[in-house]
């Protein structure tokens, strides 16, 4: 028989990058961390690796979170193994090809669209059947992932990324008026450009330079500092702040 852990967090996309930081800093908080990952298993049993040996608990499950039975499977083995979800960061997120609009085909944009945007709905409504009162829940806390290219619309060739991380901003202040009374604490977190995996292909060190000199900090963030954010939000020590768009971006 498992033993349900009382504070119980989900980090989708975490076995690399941003989500990976927020894993490891959600289990050093207290939480037990469900790392979802999409294909890299290998990244997501090193992340629960870290965690173990820090003396935290964790587990990896493969889920698309684009797929509504992947992320139903995905909670309902969380609910097993760990105990009902209190805490959710939907960090799961892709830029898709560099590509203007006018050349733009189909399967790269529903790419982008099922992962970026199709995703929060299926994790956040089985976070919601498990957290909001009406259903016998105790209440609990989502951060969804978005971006600063929903502000400015993204480098050329990204529109339908910035695009996506705009719908980010809607949903979760549409989600955040739906499910409040609930006693679920809804946030979006906007990072500015993080040194990660991600800038690899959009440009490298180049884009790195390139985005550091248009910073008022004069630097890109880094994955740890956005996982602060992330766990600050979904912390008793934010119990007030719902409904909040927050930029980390070092000014940008």
């Amino acid at each position: 028989m498992t033993l349900a852990a009382d504070r119980v967090l989900v980090v989708t996309g975490a076995g690399r990058g941003i989500g990976a930081s927020i894993a490891r800093l959600g289990a050093r908080e207290g939480f037990a961390v469900c790392v979802n990952y999409a294909r890299n298993r290998a990244a997501a049993e090193g992340v629960i690796a870290d965690i173990r040996k820090a003396g935290g608990r964790a587990i990896a499950l493969q889920a698309d979170v684009a797929r509504r039975d992947e992320v139903q499977r995905l909670f309902e083995t969380v609910d097993r193994e760990l105990g009902t979800v209190t805490a959710l960061v939907n960090n799961a997120g892709i830029t898709g090809p560099l590509v203007a609009v006018e050349d733009m085909t189909d399967a790269p944009l529903r790419e982008v669209f099922g992962t970026n945007i199709d995703s929060l709905f299926w994790c956040c409504g089985e976070a919601v059947k498990r957290m909001a009162r009406k259903h016998g829940g105790k209440g609990g806390a989502i951060v969804n992932v978005g971006s600063i290219a929903a502000r400015y619309g993204g480098m050329p060739g990204m529109v339908a990324y910035a695009t996506s991380k705009g719908a980010v901003d809607s949903f979760t202040i549409g989600l955040a008026k739906e499910v409040g009374a609930e006693g679920i604490r809804v946030n979006c977190l906007r990072p500015g450009t993080t040194e990660t995996d991600i800038i690899v292909p959009l440009g490298g060190a180049e884009l790195a330079k390139r985005v550091a000199a248009s910073t008022p900090l004069g630097r890109l963030g880094q994955p740890d500092e956005i996982a602060e954010a992330a766990v600050w939000l979904v912390s008793e020590k934010a119990s007030f702040t719902h409904g909040a768009v927050l930029d980390v971006s070092g000014g940008r």
